[in-house]
């Protein structure tokens, strides 16, 4: 059985344009979730893994996992460092710590990313329920 590969980053999140655009169909639409449940990771971090633009892969943090669509960034080279557009998916893996001022911190986080082909992409009704399913 072959060892599962993993690269560790940093882990950053924000707003993208795309993102936006998709919203207009709000946020149960399938353009939203084509734009907001992706990680852009660098090249050289994808060839670490072993992925390519659309394959799945799983993000884990000490707060939390989710599943996404890998992209390959265009803004490179950012060794070291993947984006996630903020959203229901990046929720699931930020610090939900908010030092009082009722924001978390999307920016910084440790994190790592595997190939997880064999997983699927909740849509954001189905991560919201499962996140807060009750034990």
């Amino acid at each position: 059985m072959s060892e599962k590969k993993s690269v560790g980053v940093i882990l950053i999140t924000g707003r993208t344009v795309d993102q936006g655009v998709a919203i207009e169909g709000g946020k149960l639409s399938q353009a939203y979730v084509k734009a907001a449940a992706v990680c852009y990771m660098d090249p050289e971090d994808m060839k670490k893994i072993g992925v390519i633009t659309g394959d799945i892969v799983l993000i884990k943090t000490d707060f939390g996992q989710v599943v996404l669509r890998v992209v390959k960034s265009e803004d490179t080279p950012h060794v070291g460092v993947a984006f996630v557009p903020m959203g229901p998916w990046a929720n699931q893996v930020v610090n939900p710590n908010t030092d009082s001022i009722g924001m978390p911190s999307f920016k910084g986080m440790k994190a790592t990313i595997e190939p997880a082909q064999s997983s699927k992409i909740l849509d954001a009704a189905t991560l919201v329920k499962t996140a807060f399913k009750k034990p």
